[in-house]
């Protein structure tokens, strides 16, 4: 059966290795980076089924990396969910206008990270 691939672009190891635990629990595969350009390129050559993705990133920020991504073609499909402690309505709202499907603000639900997910990817 074919697993649904989950990008988690974040720079926080323990944050990372929590939600690839939690996630593969819902029966996810998840591919992880730690920096924007990596986060960018691995989405290029695996095309995930969604993308987690921080904004405060190493390298490239999260707005550049979900705004490179939905203007590549073949990638620009791929819903993105911004989870960032940025909590203003103008880093909510910039999210938005550079291609998040969705915004989290950091502490978050897990339960509700999961549900959004699934909610993208399981409809």
């Amino acid at each position: 059966m074919y697993k649904k691939r989950i990008l988690i672009v974040d720079d926080e190891p323990d944050l990372v290795e929590t939600l690839q635990v939690r996630l593969a629990q819902e029966n996810y595969e998840c591919l992880t980076a730690n920096d924007g350009h990596n986060g960018f390129e691995l989405a290029r050559t695996e095309k995930p089924d969604l993308v987690i993705l921080d904004i405060m990133l190493p390298g490239m920020d999260g707005y550049k990396v979900a705004r490179l991504l939905k203007f590549q073609k073949e990638l620009k499909h791929i819903p993105i969910i911004m989870l960032s402690a940025r909590d203003r309505d103008e880093d909510v709202l910039l999210g938005e206008q550079t291609g998040a499907n969705y915004y989290i603000t950091k502490p978050f639900s897990m339960d509700k990270l999961v549900t959004t997910v699934k909610g993208f990817l399981d409809g």
